[in-house]
């Protein structure tokens, strides 16, 4: 019998346009010799399945079923593609928690502990041969703050909001001049701020995923932009920037990348598939963590698909290795 799937898609955030797409991509790609798929949207005003008669079902919330033309619908297993909240922070995690329902992402402490950037790094920190750049992190945004940064830090910086994704508010500042609007820009997504020494060097992108028990890791892309950086307009409109998977390194700087990807996999308890963004330092092979991904895009052409083609694997195979091992946790 087919397993009943679940795929959630949209979400509360900005974020919710780049989770429809990811949705339809997943959703053209799923097994359906194996999965029955349904596709649920999430929006802060509604949950609801299209039926085909393109009526829209709502979801029951107190046991996350369907009513579908006179039939009870029950998931065997949800697939979590909404980026943002509720789907990345660990809230739709601890809902099926609460359910028994099992998902393909991480749990929910480890989903809410990564979407905030700043205490990611505290865990990750002391990991053999990860570097982290200096930072602070701010509640508050007012004059006194701005000379704790002066005091602390040095030029060049990246402004970023602590919690989300997609790099939307995030500002590089090269002057002190343009700390004070940087942070408005920031503030205005969040109420934590991230503000750390910009790196300078090359970025690569690592996918992580577990299947079967094993941790395996996805070839790495490089991604060079024709902006100061990888924001919002690069990593979304065509043409801005360049990905390049797999990446051109050495060997042995891939190796050394993959496996501190692998250590900060399994040291934040991850599930799924991820993605680690990593800046190598220039004139070193030092690599600074950036960020983790627990919920990464899946479009078409979006990183993780790009390095799971490189390997040689279909993405119906790969989507179905994430639900088998869903289903097994």
């Amino acid at each position: 019998m087919k397993k009943k799937v679940a795929l959630l898609a949209g979400g509360y955030t900005g974020e919710s346009v780049v989770s429809l797409n990811s949705a339809k991509q997943i959703e053209a790609s799923l097994d359906t010799e194996r999965y029955e798929v349904y596709k649920i949207i999430v929006t802060p005003e509604e949950w609801y399945f299209t039926d085909t008669q393109n009526e829209k079902v709502p979801v029951n919330r107190a046991d996350f079923s369907l009513d579908v033309q006179g039939e009870r619908i029950k998931f065997d297993v949800v697939f979590i593609i909404i980026h943002g909240s509720p789907g990345e922070d660990g809230k739709l995690q601890s809902y099926f928690d609460l359910l028994n329902i099992p998902y393909t992402t991480c749990d929910a402490t480890t989903s809410a502990l990564t979407m905030n950037k700043a205490y990611t790094k505290a865990v990750v920190n002391g990991i053999d041969k990860l570097h982290i750049a200096n930072s602070v992190q701010l509640f508050e945004n007012d004059a006194e703050q701005l000379e704790k940064i002066k005091m602390k830090l040095q030029l060049p910086l990246f402004v970023k909001p602590n919690n989300g994704g997609s790099s939307i508010g995030m500002s590089k500042v090269n002057a002190w001049e343009e700390l004070a609007s940087a942070l408005d820009k920031a503030f205005a997504e969040d109420t934590q701020i991230l503000v750390e020494e910009f790196i300078e060097g090359r970025e690569f992108t690592v996918g992580i995923y577990k299947a079967a028990g094993e941790v395996h890791v996805l070839p790495i892309t490089e991604i060079k932009s024709s902006k100061e950086f990888f924001d919002y307009e690069a990593k979304y409109t065509k043409g801005v920037t360049e990905e390049i998977t797999p990446a051109q390194i050495d060997d042995g700087l891939a190796a050394k990348v993959g496996k501190i990807a692998q250590e900060i996999f399994v040291k934040l308890n991850c599930r799924g598939v991820v993605r680690v963004d990593f800046i190598v330092q220039k004139n070193t092979e030092n690599f600074y963590f950036i960020e983790i991904n627990t919920v990464p895009g899946q479009s078409e052409n979006s990183l993780i698909p790009q390095q799971v083609r490189a390997t040689g694997q279909s993405m119906k195979s790969f989507y179905s290795l994430l639900i088998e091992e869903a289903l097994a946790e």
